[in-house]
């Protein structure tokens, strides 16, 4: 004998079995999402959408430096002069502040709306902003005892500078030397790049980099510039107790007054079909290269 068909309820479902109210509600599903959700999760989804904001530029003389690893860094710095910090309560814990710390920075408690309403909605600041002074560059007569530099000519993407300044404070170098012109201001964008290095690491701007070159000659450094077409291995140029790397711009390379001022002309060796990196990933290369042979 045939067991009886139970048969569909007004909600399209089936009251006979478990098996029929489970591929009833699979179905509900499936039309809920080709029809954009029910009403309530319509609702719900309006309610949650954020929706772009483009940010307002900070003052003059004001820098913006925002997410959990730049400010902590920034905090941490005697240097930085801090007017302002907004923070969420979330972010705020994650920071692990002292009291006396933020006593001393009196935060304002506000909701990411109220951070994104200045730093646009695209930026990721994870509940944290501060406004800030630049760091004051460094002059190259301010340079100290050094073994490792790290030297841009003309790098202006501020996202390339802040992953350069991460790997410089990671392999140790002790100065990253830039030109005064043709390079990326501080920014909020430069910094959560760096997450954290452009405060651990001195910076320092010239004029005239072959001129700069020269006095790191005379310091006793041994300079290197980075081309991918370099008639030299770049291990087979390291010599001397100091090193300094100079990398040009992506697509232009290093400038020509550059090539003619510097000891060497290096590439770095690479067997693949591809023979030039990203500017960023060739100063970390070079770097850790350049430390391994200094530390021998």
């Amino acid at each position: 004998m045939k067991d009886k068909k139970s048969s569909p309820d007004s909600s399209g479902s089936s009251s006979g079995t478990p098996k029929d109210s489970h591929y009833a509600r699979l179905r509900r599903q499936f039309r809920d999402q080709k029809t954009g959700g029910s009403e309530q999760n319509s609702q719900n989804h309006r309610f949650n959408k954020r929706k772009p904001v483009k940010g307002t530029p900070a003052g003059d003389g004001i820098t913006r430096l925002y997410g959990l690893h730049t400010v902590k860094a920034a905090l941490e710095n005697p240097r930085r002069q801090i007017f302002r910090m907004m923070v969420t309560k979330n972010a705020l814990a994650r920071l692990e502040l002292d009291e006396a710390t933020i006593a001393r920075l009196a935060p304002e408690m506000v909701e990411p709306r109220d951070i994104d309403a200045l730093t646009g909605s695209d930026a990721v600041h994870q509940g944290v902003l501060i406004e800030t002074a630049a760091l004051k560059p460094r002059k190259l007569q301010d340079l100290k005892e050094g073994k490792l530099l790290l030297i841009l000519d003309q790098v202006t993407d501020p996202h390339n500078v802040g992953a350069i300044l991460r790997s410089a404070v990671a392999f140790g170098a002790d100065a990253l030397i830039t030109t005064s012109r043709h390079s990326p201001q501080e920014s909020g964008v430069l910094a959560k790049s760096a997450s954290g290095a452009l405060e651990m690491i001195d910076q320092i701007e010239v004029r005239n980099l072959a001129e700069a070159i020269l006095e790191l000659h005379e310091l006793g450094y041994m300079t290197i510039g980075l081309d991918s077409e370099g008639p030299l291995e770049m291990e087979h140029t390291l010599k001397g107790d100091k090193v300094a790397l100079v990398l040009g711009a992506e697509g232009k390379g290093l400038r020509q007054k550059t090539r003619e001022t510097v000891n060497a002309l290096a590439r770095l060796d690479m067997p693949g079909a591809i023979k030039s990196l990203n500017v960023s990933n060739a100063a970390a290369i070079s770097l850790y290269a350049a430390q391994r042979f200094l530390s021998k």
